[in-house]
């Protein structure tokens, strides 16, 4: 008994030794916890998530190069210097041949041939420097195809003849590299997007009338699922493209190759509804909203929907990269989009020509804005999937 008492005593005065302010705000973020809501939890636990975030950022950043591809690519995509054909990455240089330390710049490339290989070679010059600067003058695009403008994010002052600026380097028809990632990404990272939003529609649609209604009707919309998902995917999905007309305009393939995807897409994440269904649809919730008199559309999108839609958005945002991969791989094959359309998958189609891998290796560059992308995907995904479940520890 005077064990526990002085226990107690000694407890009572470290207690009272912490600063009051500390103990205040204390109580105030455990308040704060007990009334959040739970959006608000599954918020602050996925600010947790370190990786999650910095996937967030470069999510965001992909998709701004995307939207504003005309002004931060330095060319446009078409745009060809013949006389830089499979031109390597240029080099960018703080310090001159003299050792003075200047402002970011490029040296004047020559292209030269080797008199022994008689292979094309670039060579710097380092009497003729360009210095980069930002938010320059270059070719005029149709900003947003609403306005006309020239500014660019990034350049060099140099005249056309003389010099490109290639950051990624350049293509076998002289091509700067970065700018046709920039205008790629609109489409590879949009497909990803769309095909999404089809396959959530018509997930939770189906989905959701298997799970609420059973019965016969549930039999059917299975059979059919377990009919599509009994097909090899990727077959399918290259049967299906195939079939489109090669003569489709560009709008119209890119719609093509999305329905496609989305027509594969749709059926895992219809089960996953179907199983939300089934399991609430008995629950006291459920059935007091029934009682109350509520129309069955205001149970299931009022009631049903909003307990389990953190898990849809981790689903979703798990299964944006491998639509992404998918439009990639059959680009490559070209099954997909094909020239003068622009995306990632399309411009690897350059990597199908060993000659042009085994002297250019940086036409394999777009390879990496995929890895990025999906990376980014996943590890969001990984996030938003931990952040859906703020009580766990």
């Amino acid at each position: 008994m005077q064990r526990v008492e002085k226990s107690w005593i000694e407890r009572a005065d470290e207690e009272a030794e912490l600063p009051q302010q500390d103990f205040i705000e204390e109580v105030k973020g455990d308040e704060k916890i007990f009334v959040a809501s739970y959006f608000q939890l599954m918020w602050w636990r996925f600010l947790k998530h370190r990786m999650a975030l910095i996937s967030a950022v470069v999510i965001i950043l992909f998709y701004f190069i995307a939207i504003f591809a005309e002004f931060v690519a330095p060319y446009i995509p078409d745009n060809s210097f013949v006389q830089y054909k499979l031109a390597p990455p240029t080099r960018i240089h703080i310090v001159d041949a003299t050792g003075k330390l200047q402002r970011p710049f490029i040296y004047k490339t020559i292209r030269d041939r080797d008199p022994e290989t008689l292979r094309i070679t670039y060579v710097e010059d380092t009497d003729t420097i360009y210095p980069i600067h930002f938010f320059v003058e270059g070719p005029e695009y149709k900003f947003l195809n609403r306005w006309n403008s020239s500014l660019h994010l990034f350049g060099v002052d140099a005249p056309r003849d003389e010099m490109g600026f290639f950051l990624l380097g350049a293509d076998r028809l002289g091509r700067d590299l970065f700018s046709r990632v920039c205008y790629g990404a609109r489409i590879s990272l949009t497909i990803g997007l769309v095909s999404v939003v089809i396959s959530l529609v018509v997930g939770i649609v189906l989905g959701g009338i298997s799970g609420y209604y059973g019965g016969s009707i549930d039999n059917a919309i299975q059979r059919l699922i377990e009919f599509i998902r009994s097909v090899p995917e990727i077959p399918l999905i290259m049967a299906l493209a195939a079939a489109l007309p090669a003569d489709l305009p560009v709008v119209q393939l890119y719609f093509g190759i999305t329905v496609v995807l989305a027509f594969v897409g749709w059926t895992g994440l219809a089960r996953v509804v179907r199983g939300r269904f089934l399991s609430m649809r008995e629950e006291d919730f459920v059935m007091a909203a029934r009682f109350a008199g509520s129309s069955e559309m205001r149970i299931i999108l009022r009631h049903m929907m909003p307990s389990f839609l953190s898990h849809i958005i981790a689903s979703l945002t798990l299964s944006i990269p491998g639509i992404i991969l998918a439009e990639t791989g059959l680009s490559f094959l070209g099954l997909g989009l094909r020239a003068p359309a622009i995306s990632w998958g399309v411009l690897l189609q350059e990597a199908q020509n060993i000659r042009s891998v085994a002297l250019a290796p940086w036409v394999l560059l777009p390879a990496l804005a995929v890895i990025i992308t999906v990376l980014a995907f996943n590890f969001l995904g990984d996030g938003i999937r931990d952040a859906a479940d703020p009580y766990a520890k």
